[in-house]
């Protein structure tokens, strides 16, 4: 079972990055992660964002460098402590994930689109289920906007409509 998991979600991962390389081409596969995980903690200090992406601190301050040089990270000093710096997304860095959600909506609801109503439906039934566990043995909470990523964006075509009705 893990074996057949493993290959199907090559083709969910495939479609992921197709999203990834026209999106954002501006950024990095680490540089993207450190930027989604600044959304979901916004005020994130940089020790736990190294904590949070495995890195060392001295390669996460250069990788919040490089970030805030793109525009993509503002530093504030902290409101108790000076000398600790948080971490927020800029304007621009929430237009690029946004954009990103929706080319990867897009491209999985055309995938949905080709599926049985009850395949869809079992697929949202376990990809949720799957998702629990995960975060249960983590020990980490869904972020809200990452919630439903089967759900395709709201009625842009006739076929989305019938997908989002039935997933």
């Amino acid at each position: 079972m893990a074996a057949e998991l493993d290959a199907a979600a090559g083709a969910l991962l495939s479609v992921w990055e197709a999203a990834r390389e026209r999106t954002t081409s501006r950024l990095s596969g680490p540089q993207l992660r450190a930027v989604m995980v600044v959304e979901r903690h916004d005020g994130i200090n940089l020790r736990r964002l190294a904590t949070l992406l495995d890195m060392l601190l001295s390669s996460a301050s250069r990788l919040c460098d490089r970030l805030v040089a793109a525009g993509m990270l503002e530093r504030e000093p902290g409101r108790l402590d000076r000398r600790e710096i948080s971490l927020h997304l800029t304007p621009e860095a929430r237009r690029l994930l946004a954009e990103l959600r929706r080319d990867r909506r897009r491209r999985l609801a055309d995938v949905l689109s080709g599926m049985s109503g009850e395949g869809r439906e079992a697929l949202l039934r376990g990809i949720r289920e799957f998702d629990r566990v995960a975060r249960e043995r983590e020990g980490t909470a869904a972020p809200p906007a990452e919630r439903s990523v089967l759900a395709p964006p709201p009625a842009r075509e006739a076929v989305d409509d019938s997908v989002a009705r039935s997933a």
